[in-house]
C-alpha cells in the first residue's frame, strides 16, 4: 500500500520524513523489525479508512509505535510503548505537528497486555493492527522467526500459539479488525492442526 494513495502535499512530506526517521531506529530485521511497522501501517490505513478514523494521526502513530522496541529488546528500557510515545512527541513537536497528544496516546496504548487502554478510535485501530500482524500467515511466520532467533523448538512454538496467538481474535476493538481476525484465526488453527498431525506422523 502506498501512502500517496491517502495523502498529498505537506502531509505526505511529513509522512515521508517520519518514515525515514522511524526506520533509522531498526538496525536489523526480525520479528519486530521495520517490515512489521510497514505492515501495521498498511493495516491501519485499510481499517482506518473503513472505520472513518483520522488517517493522519493513524499513519504517524503506526510509523512510530515501535521505535523504542530495539531498546526494550536490549534490556535498556522496560516498556517500549511508553518510550516510543515520548520519542514520537519530541520528533513531531520539532516539526510543528498539532495533534501530537493524539499520536502519543495511540502509541502508548497499543500493547494489549499492558495499560493504558486505548480511548480514541485511532488508538484502538493501532492496537488492532498490531495484534492482527500476529495472526494468520504473517503471524505464523513471525512466531517461527522468533523461535529461530531464540532457539525455541516447534513444540514450544505451538504452545505460544495456544497461550497467546489464538486468543487475539477476541481482543479486537473495531468491527473491521474483528472480521479480519476471524479469517486469520481460522488459517492459524488449520496450520496448527496440520503441523500436529505431521508431528504425530499421521500425514
Amino acid at each position: 500500500m502506498r501512502v500517496d494513495e491517502f495523502f498529498t502535499g505537506d502531509f505526505l512530506s511529513l509522512i515521508k520524513k517520519t518514515h525515514e526517521y522511524a526506520r533509522h531506529f531498526f538496525e536489523r530485521e526480525g520479528t519486530h523489525g521495520f517490515s512489521h511497522v510497514r505492515r501495521v501501517l498498511n493495516l491501519c490505513m485499510h481499517i482506518g479508512q473503513k472505520e472513518g478514523a483520522d488517517l493522519e494521526v493513524l499513519a504517524l502513530a503506526a510509523l512510530l509505535h515501535d521505535v523504542a522496541r530495539p531498546l526494550e529488546d536490549r534490556g535498556e528500557i522496560e516498556d517500549h510503548a511508553v518510550e516510543s510515545a515520548k520519542i514520537a512527541k519530541r520528533f513531531l513537536e520539532t516539526l510543528g505537528y498539532e495533534k501530537v497528544e493524539e499520536v502519543a496516546h495511540a502509541i502508548e496504548s497499543h500493547r494489549f497486555s499492558r495499560p493504558p487502554e486505548p480511548k480514541t478510535l485511532e488508538a484502538k485501530i493501532l492496537s488492532d493492527a498490531d495484534k492482527l500482524d500476529a495472526i494468520g500467515a504473517i503471524g505464523i511466520a513471525r512466531v517461527f522467526m522468533y523461535s529461530g532467533e531464540h532457539g525455541r523448538d516447534i513444540e514450544t512454538s505451538l504452545r505460544h500459539f495456544e497461550e497467546k496467538i489464538l486468543k487475539l481474535k477476541d481482543l479486537m476493538h473495531t468491527e473491521t479488525a474483528r472480521e479480519m481476525a476471524l479469517e486469520r484465526h481460522r488459517y492459524t488453527e488449520e496450520f496448527i492442526s496440520r503441523i500436529r498431525k505431521e508431528i504425530e506422523g499421521e500425514l
